[in-house]
């Protein structure tokens, strides 16, 4: 007798595996669909980038799901450092590739910084898309700016109307009959504005503290304290030229040829570096400490000639990651150092010509000398 079970288990095997060949390429077609939305082109609608923008502040997703971006890339100005790049830089960065560019340095990072901290992202295809559309957009909104404070200018315009109509009303209407109410108010006022227009005419010019942003996070702290680089090596123009000079790429590039990522930035501002080496392109710094044009200053005749340290001038760069203006480089600031440091005046050759003074050491005349003895506050000396 014809047995039906083996013919029925024989076509249902050839049922399943015919559906095999139909399934298995859908499936993978749509796999490769949503890998292949990373790297379509596509105009973003206004839903679009605010999907985008409330996935990067992290208000989409509740609990470990959520990934707050601008907890560690700033949105917003700020003059504290923070090691991480701003969310603007990264915008830029990216603006031209595509968002599977952006795909695999948020969910398959390098450096060991970023895989540390990237670790536990969970970000779909289309959450990339829509990060990538906010960042886009972000190139075009920028940081936002903090808000300036003007109190002082608040109460300098305050105490000027009380201070006029205080003395219009003395001089000639004396509505008030209380006289000396008037002349109280003059007094306090016309102190205000005096001091005020004193000390802000005397700041005309100074940036003590001034403190800008550089095109790359460069901490000192790292360099000349924890790697003890000497100052010279960066600033090798400093013994014998007017100007101490910023150390050209391929200075920077004897350590970073193997030096890749740093310990609180990562790979990405190193990256600038190399970037800027391999571009032949110097990397623009931000002068700090600036004179104005009628000033003459010579780090060699402080430096090689005087014996001066840089942290008498600098403060003490080693302990700062950004480097400040420490000092306001008033006039009075330079004569009061002028005045107050010894040369060494007896085993340093460039002082020998100096016969009337060595001469008078050897008396016992005097104990030491001065810059100001030496011609250190004359005018010509420093303005031209």
């Amino acid at each position: 007798m014809y047995n039906s079970v083996p013919v029925f288990k024989f076509k249902l095997f050839l049922l399943i595996f015919s559906l095999s060949f139909c399934i298995i390429p859908v499936y993978s077609w749509s796999i490769q669909t949503d890998d292949s939305l990373l790297t379509v082109q596509r105009v973003y609608s206004a839903e679009d980038l605010i999907r985008g923008e409330r996935l990067f502040y992290g208000l989409v997703y509740q609990g470990n799901k959520s990934v707050d971006c601008a907890a560690c890339h700033n949105t917003v100005e700020s003059d504290t450092l923070n090691w991480n790049p701003d969310a603007l830089g990264i915008a830029f960065k990216y603006k031209e590739k595509s968002a599977k560019d952006l795909e695999r340095v948020l969910l398959r990072p390098v450096g060991a910084k970023m895989v540390q901290v990237h670790k536990d992202f969970q970000l779909s295809p289309e959450d990339i898309i829509l990060l990538k559309a906010y960042m886009d957009e972000f190139t075009e909104i920028g940081l936002k700016k903090s808000k300036p404070v003007i109190t002082n200018l608040i109460l300098f315009i305050i105490a000027s109307v009380l201070f006029l109509i205080s003395l219009g009303d003395l001089i000639l209407k004396k509505i008030f009959k209380i006289q000396w109410l008037n002349l109280l108010i003059i007094t306090i006022t016309g102190i205000f504005i005096t001091w005020t227009l004193v000390v802000t005419g005397i700041a005309i010019g100074r940036s003590k503290d001034y403190a800008p942003d550089q095109p790359v996070k460069f901490s000192h702290k790292v360099h000349a304290g924890q790697n003890a680089t000497d100052c010279i090596y960066c600033h090798s123009s400093a013994p014998y030229s007017k100007a101490a000079g910023v150390p050209p790429v391929n200075v920077c590039m004897n350590c970073h040829l193997l030096v890749r990522n740093g310990t609180r930035s990562g790979a990405y501002e190193i990256a600038k570096v190399i970037a800027a080496y391999d571009s032949i392109k110097p990397i623009e710094w931000v002068k700090v400490y600036n004179l104005p044009d009628h000033v003459f200053f010579s780090h060699a005749q402080h430096v090689s000639a005087g014996g001066v340290s840089c942290q008498k001038c600098h403060g003490n760069v080693a302990e700062n990651d950004v480097i400040k203006q420490v000092t306001d480089l008033s006039m009075g600031w330079c004569i009061e150092c002028h005045r107050k440091t010894k040369v060494d005046f007896q085993s340093n050759l460039f002082y020998s010509d100096y016969k009337d003074l060595l001469e008078k050491i050897k008396k016992g005349e005097i104990d030491s000398v001065t810059v100001d003895m030496i011609g250190g506050i004359e005018c010509m000396k420093c303005h031209y």
